[in-house]
């Protein structure tokens, strides 16, 4: 029995419009420009979410705290503590007392109301550049219901957040993974999924079977996994809204695994163990027919599709050694992009398409680290005992990875970090967690 019923999956349904009246975007200097160098924080006040209606105050209380860690936890934001205000606004409405914010330092004022009628839940924001006096951007009215105040609450970071840097937000996504209980040698795993900062964790599977690696659909509505419930590693496939599950049918071999979707989710990519070789196949979903993409005495893995679909990344070791490869997504010959010491694997593609994230090992350490689709500007953002199968936000800014600790009572956990290395923080998982996939923003 799986341990979830599909009411508990469903996410409430957001809608956004615009707020009557807007005022037209502004060009005036409050933007984060995200570069390399030491970024100091953005200073932000949050007032408290206008309550409109009767039992609305408990919900504006947790939405404005949502939008704070949200904005926070992305390290280019610092919030001013509530005890610092001089003044906060009557109303939503009411006109902004620009000198009293200046005087405390805040570049960026975030004001909200928010409304409920029944389980109906209206959530409107305003974001203010406090040095120019101007209001940025457009009014913003989100309308679902109160089911869904958290997901409300990340679509307002990701608006403010993307007004101010110029790039898309990841707030308001989910992250799948592999939730891990039990002894060391006997762990149970089963499928798990939460928002992207660990909050409303549900669970996929049971733990009957093992379960490794999940990977999101490019629209976030489907999961493939290796399940070994057969005996034998396969692949399945999950369907998120009714937790439905089917083994996809693939090439025969002793071993299916590490697959991925194709850019349009029609097909699967994945490797195939036979015989002591093991190579990359793709499969389309549809008429369930399979193209070889490999073919060498070594073994190819981890494939990962360029955001276009127009070329794959895979670990191989036909050099002798563990590295990276790319190659047309058809096939072909494939160029090696890995030179530095040690070995390579785990590759995902950027979303942007401009990075490929890997894992290193090298002098008994292990490291998640960046470079360019061509292999040059290799950055090494983390260092430990054990570092592994790092996933990328919707934006391309962050990435998440597992990082196992050492001995009897050690284990994986999840952590994310931003690729200039930076803000390196455990997402908290109610125990222990692995193989983190990450999901496109929800609709």
């Amino acid at each position: 029995m799986l341990t979830r019923t599909i009411a508990l999956l469903l996410a409430p349904l957001v809608a956004a419009t615009l707020l009557p009246a807007p005022v037209t975007a502004q060009s005036g200097p409050l933007r984060i420009t995200i570069s390399e160098g030491v970024i100091e924080p953005l200073p932000f006040a949050v007032p408290m979410f206008q309550a409109e209606t009767g039992g609305a105050e408990q919900i504006a209380a947790d939405i404005t705290r949502v939008v704070a860690q949200d904005l926070t936890g992305t390290g280019l934001f610092r919030e001013i503590p509530a005890s610092s205000f001089i003044s906060t606004p009557a109303s939503f409405a009411s006109p902004v007392a620009y000198p009293d914010w200046r005087a405390i330092n805040a570049q960026a004022l975030i004001t909200g109301a928010v409304a409920v009628n029944g389980n109906q839940l209206t959530v409107k924001f305003r974001l203010f550049d406090v040095f120019t006096g101007a209001e940025l951007g457009e009014g913003l009215q989100f309308a679902g219901t109160t089911g869904g105040w958290r997901r409300m609450g990340h679509k307002v970071a990701d608006a403010v957040y993307s007004r101010i840097t110029g790039e898309s937000g990841y707030f308001d996504s989910r992250v799948v993974f592999v939730s891990e209980s039990g002894p060391k040698d006997n762990r149970a795993r089963r499928l798990g999924i939460m928002d992207y900062d660990g909050e409303n964790r549900q669970f996929l599977t049971d733990s009957n079977s093992l379960v490794l690696a999940p990977r999101f659909s490019p629209n976030g509505d489907r999961v493939l996994y290796t399940s070994y419930e057969s005996g034998f590693p396969r692949i399945s496939l999950l369907d998120v809204a009714s937790v439905g599950r089917r083994q996809i049918t693939t090439v025969e071999g002793e071993m299916a695994f590490s697959p991925r979707f194709s850019k349009d989710g029609s097909a699967v990519i994945y490797s195939v163990s036979t015989g002591g070789n093991t190579d990359i196949y793709r499969t389309d979903l549809g008429s369930g027919s399979h193209s070889r993409l490999t073919s060498a005495p070594s073994i190819e893995t981890s494939p990962s599709l360029s955001p276009d679909g127009s070329r794959i990344v895979f670990e191989s070791d036909r050099s002798g050694t563990q590295q990276l490869y790319v190659m047309s997504a058809s096939g072909g010959e494939p160029q090696r992009i890995s030179f530095g010491e040690g070995r390579y694997g785990s590759p995902v593609w950027s979303p942007r398409g401009d990075l490929i994230a890997f894992t290193k090992q090298n002098a008994g350490r292990f490291h998640i680290g960046v470079m360019r689709t061509d292999g040059s500007e290799e950055r090494l953002l983390t260092s430990s005992f054990l570092d592994e199968s790092p996933t990328w936000a919707p934006n391309g800014r962050v990435l998440m990875f597992t990082r196992e600790t050492q001995g009897a009572s050690g284990g994986p956990q999840i952590y994310s970090v931003d690729i200039s290395g930076r803000n390196l923080k455990q997402v908290p998982t109610g125990g222990f967690a692995s193989d983190p996939s990450w999901g496109p923003l929800q609709q």
